[in-house]
């Protein structure tokens, strides 16, 4: 199994993939305590930036109502990991 990243990074089958959170700091800060990778995105820039530097062992990535309005499209790319929106 290959799934390639937002910076076209490649996980395969005998690495361990991550799971990440964008969004506001409160919002996606427990997720740290499950082992996910938190990226605290106070504005649209910040969720833009975070999403496009996302490494390439990332598989999943949970985001905010906002984030995922600040990121539009982009996760709809082919190759890009699984994202989920939190409900409001």
């Amino acid at each position: 199994m290959t799934v390639t990243s937002p910076a076209s990074a490649i996980v395969t089958a005998d690495a361990v993939a991550e799971v990440a959170a964008i969004g506001a700091q409160p919002e996606v800060a427990g997720f740290a305590l499950a082992g996910a990778r938190v990226c605290p995105a106070g504005d649209d820039e910040q969720a833009r930036a975070a999403w496009r530097t996302l490494p390439g062992t990332v598989a999943v990535v949970i985001l905010t109502r906002a984030a995922a309005e600040a990121i539009g499209a982009e996760p709809t790319a082919p190759g890009t990991p699984l994202t989920v929106v939190m409900p409001p």
